[in-house]
């Protein structure tokens, strides 16, 4: 993963891509400052699994922005937060669609034998853990919720 984003990154520097640049160091920071904390604390540097964390959230954070942004009137902003949402979202895996998503709530909740929303958690839990980077787990616990209610 590390090696895709530096690759771009390189690619960036020599089309001379202003925002993908910027983007690209941005992931970059996030990512060394996650492995300076690591360090800190004596475990290894950050996996992929931890990029993709990383990366979502980001995402979200930009998504926030552009909201505010459009809520305040400054559209070039709240379209310069969209641009840099789908610079990061071409490191990210193909997110599951809709059905996708129900399909794989229901067949968890069945695994797990969940009868009740004190089982949400577990759910939640397991689902973080099968398709990391690859679900919207805000709809996901809606869905699991609705299912367990």
């Amino acid at each position: 993963m590390r090696e895709r984003i530096n690759a771009a990154l390189k690619q960036a520097t020599l089309d001379q891509n202003k925002r993908q640049i910027s983007t690209l160091r941005l992931i970059n920071a996030a990512i060394l400052d996650r492995d300076i904390a690591a360090r800190a604390a004596g475990k290894d540097p950050v996996s992929d699994e931890d990029i993709l964390e990383i990366l979502t959230k980001m995402i979200r954070q930009r998504l926030e922005s552009a909201k505010t942004y459009e809520e305040g009137n400054r559209l070039d902003l709240a379209e310069q937060e969209r641009e840099e949402i789908a610079i990061i979202k071409k490191f990210m895996p193909d997110q599951l669609s809709d059905e996708q998503v129900r399909s794989a709530c229901a067949q968890l909740v069945k695994e797990t034998n969940a009868h009740g929303l004190r089982d949400i958690g577990r759910c939640m839990q397991e689902l973080k853990s099968k398709y990391q980077g690859r679900m919207d787990f805000g709809k996901a616990s809606t869905v699991v919720k609705g299912l367990l209610s």
